[in-house]
């Protein structure tokens, strides 16, 4: 018999695996087929480029990855007026817009702004209809020239921090971290109250 509180025995041993198991020997052929599709795409959009429109450079949010910088959806309306491009224009010569968007500071602003700028020096708008060219339409012998980009056009890329060697002297041998730390908070707590007591002291003068 079973003694104390204990779980009844019930071993389940007709699962039949064999049933569950999963196989993935159609890897190769999807890879191709993928690949595929990927030439197919690249002819349907000609002469656009394969990785799709133009993104901006956006912060990552939270305090663990404001550091980065990211794609972002679409460029914001402020950006595409700075940069003399009108809203209904961007997204026919391949610029994503986010209608959305808000710039909270000018350093994003004036990169997005440059980004754009470089971007339409490089454009070569193709017309509508063959032969009919339109003012803003490129020239024939740039359209001539021009050839599809294949993979990310304008990437984000980060810069790597530089460092700069130096060598340690006897300046800063002696130099007391911690106690310097320690002064200059006991000098900020007591800022205040030395003010206060020097602007006494300078009507007391001119009192007397």
């Amino acid at each position: 018999m079973v003694k104390h509180n204990n779980v009844v025995p019930n071993g389940h041993f007709k699962k039949h695996w064999q049933n569950y198991v999963k196989t993935w020997f159609n890897q190769p052929a999807r890879k191709l087929r993928r690949r595929v599709a990927r030439q197919k795409k690249a002819v349907k959009i000609f002469p656009r480029p394969t990785a799709g429109p133009l993104r901006p450079f956006v912060q990552c949010p939270t305090l663990k990855y404001n550091m980065k910088t990211r794609a972002g959806r679409g460029f914001s309306l402020e950006e595409l007026k700075m940069a003399g491009i009108p809203k209904k224009l961007a997204p026919t010569i391949g610029i994503s817009v986010d209608h959305r968007r808000k710039n909270r500071s000018l350093e994003g602003l004036q990169a997005n702004v440059q980004r754009l700028k470089e971007y339409k020096a490089k454009l070569v708008i193709f017309p509508k209809h063959s032969g009919k060219f339109k003012s803003g339409d490129s020239t024939a012998e740039e359209l001539a020239s021009a050839t599809q980009v294949q993979g990310d056009y304008m990437p984000i890329t980060r810069e790597k921090p530089v460092v700069s060697l130096v060598k340690i002297n006897e300046e800063m041998r002696g130099f007391k971290a911690y106690q310097k730390l320690r002064l200059e908070r006991m000098n900020k707590r007591h800022q205040g109250v030395r003010l206060k007591k020097a602007a006494e002291a300078e009507k007391e003068d001119k009192k007397a």
